[in-house]
């Protein structure tokens, strides 16, 4: 039972990948200036980058969770989302209103994949 982790940090890694499945943890904006466009953008960008080190991709998504810090912003999160997802692949999904842990975080998403 091989268990493979990325980025390992003493509290979390950012990946982790066993029996051909990629788990991600909560994936933020590194520029919590953006608004919510372009928080989401960076944080889809950051799924990307971790899905293509184990050569997967978003159309291998097997569920997603996010969490959004304020619904008024739920119509422009989706829209992007719903830009960057390849036609005919969208993965289960629940979005829930969250607190997250610092206050200029607009959305994080967490990642199950196939890899």
């Amino acid at each position: 039972m091989n268990i493979q982790r990325f980025d390992v940090g003493q509290r979390l890694s950012e990946m982790a990948v066993h029996n051909g499945v990629c788990y991600l943890a909560g994936q933020v904006a590194a520029d919590a200036t953006q608004d919510i466009s372009g928080q989401t953008r960076q944080v889809l960008a950051s799924i990307d980058a971790l899905l293509a080190r184990v050569g997967s991709n978003s159309s291998r998504i097997l569920m997603c969770q996010i969490f959004i810090a304020d619904l008024a912003d739920f119509a422009a999160m989706n829209q992007v989302w719903e830009a960057w997802l390849p036609a005919g692949q969208a993965p289960p999904r629940a979005t829930v209103l969250a607190q997250l842990a610092k206050p200029e975080w607009k959305v994080e998403m967490v990642v199950t994949a196939a890899a």
